[in-house]
């Protein structure tokens, strides 16, 4: 399945044979100390810059009714994000995954974000649009 939306992504995690948790990292673009006079005017016009974890989180999708759903409880607990990254961590045996099982997985993902390693997440902007990294 392709994941052209938020609806999708949910609508597609529900469908597993097995239970799954969506893990979540909000990033907010920032641009380096050292930025040249290059790099500044490209992040002026929404382009360039890195991409900082601010805070995680996990949910079933059975938590999670919509897009608007993730945005208004990222909002009330931490800062404003430019990009969420979603991944899935699948259940076993019908079981499904625990916030204790996601723990480390979201820490991976964490320190992959940080070190530019997001080609298995899917990035979603502000408005819940998939964004392609070019």
């Amino acid at each position: 399945m392709t994941i052209a939306s938020f609806d999708d992504l949910l609508r597609s995690a529900s469908q597993q044979t097995e239970p799954q948790r969506l893990l979540f990292v909000f990033t907010a673009a920032e641009l380096p100390d050292d930025a040249t006079p290059e790099q500044r005017a490209r992040f002026q016009v929404g382009e360039g810059g890195t991409l900082t974890p601010l805070m995680c989180v996990d949910k079933s999708p059975d938590e999670l009714p919509s897009f608007e759903a993730l945005l208004e409880e990222s909002r009330r607990a931490g800062p404003g994000w430019d990009i969420v990254f979603v991944a899935a961590l699948s259940g076993s045996a019908g079981r499904s995954p625990t916030s204790t099982d996601a723990e480390a997985p979201l820490q991976r993902m964490v320190e992959s974000i940080k070190s530019g390693r997001i080609g298995s997440f899917i990035p979603f902007d502000i408005h819940g649009q998939p964004v392609s990294f070019g």
